[in-house]
């Protein structure tokens, strides 16, 4: 079933779902506010976009434009829908299709943000029975290897890409990262109770970028009650204004 929700608590986007396939996470809260923004930053793209939930984030922090690509004709569909009605059409384009096909016709050298929320999970790991969320969900589409090596092609030297995965597989992402010449720069752990261990985290390279490691300060989601920590409830009330 369509439905339309508030993107953040503040209620100035909104965004269409579908409660019967893959509906955005925190995951994309977190990595909108993660990503390196600056002044210099024109053109950003987001790899694997689902209903579009990060570039209508990244709006609030930038003025860049925004290609973001999504594969699933449906999520496509609810993005392409969700941008008009916030009327940020001249500022996002939606581009349906898969990335591993389309990348050689956005150019070379020509983004300075490349964001990407991808499957956590290796073919040999979770699966889905709904094929929408099996797409969202497991890597058979959308390999670490191919967004390295796209964001290898498509980044300006120096340019940065980020991304928010399973903290299982951080040595295999890192791995990845140096392969293609992205260097890691900033990291942060998400925990999603004080008393548990790190299930997700944020990392940050550059392509080309110098050697030398940041880890922020860990995130907690939760308290004991089971309700967002303060911090949480501050980033979804006043994402953007600072």
């Amino acid at each position: 079933m369509k439905v339309l929700n508030d993107l953040l608590w503040d209620g100035d986007l909104k965004i269409y779902q579908d409660t019967d396939s893959f509906m955005f996470s925190l995951d994309s809260v977190l990595l909108s506010n993660f990503v390196t923004i600056n002044k210099s930053t024109k053109k950003v793209l987001d790899i694997g976009t689902g209903n579009a939930p990060i570039p209508m984030m990244l709006t609030k922090r930038t003025k860049a434009i925004i290609d973001a690509v999504e594969i699933q004709e449906e999520s496509y569909n609810l993005a392409k829908e969700s941008i008009k009605y916030n009327k940020l059409d001249k500022q996002i384009n939606i581009i349906q299709g898969d990335i591993n096909k389309l990348y050689t016709c956005l150019g070379n050298n020509c983004y300075d943000v490349i964001v990407s929320n991808p499957p956590y999970y290796s073919d040999n790991m979770i699966k889905s029975l709904n094929n929408n969320k099996k797409i969202a969900r497991n890597d058979d589409n959308l390999k670490l290897d191919n967004i390295f090596m796209i964001a290898k092609r498509l980044l300006k030297n120096n340019g940065n890409i980020a991304i928010v995965f399973d903290t299982k597989r951080l040595i295999d992402l890192i791995s990845t990262m140096k392969l293609y010449s992205i260097e890691p720069k900033k990291i942060q752990f998400i925990y999603p109770k004080s008393n548990r261990v790190s299930n997700i985290f944020l990392i940050e390279g550059t392509k080309n970028g110098k050697p030398g490691l940041k880890v922020l300060n860990s995130v907690i989601l939760q308290n004991d009650k089971n309700s967002y920590t303060k911090d949480i409830e501050k980033l979804l009330k006043e994402f953007g204004k600072y």
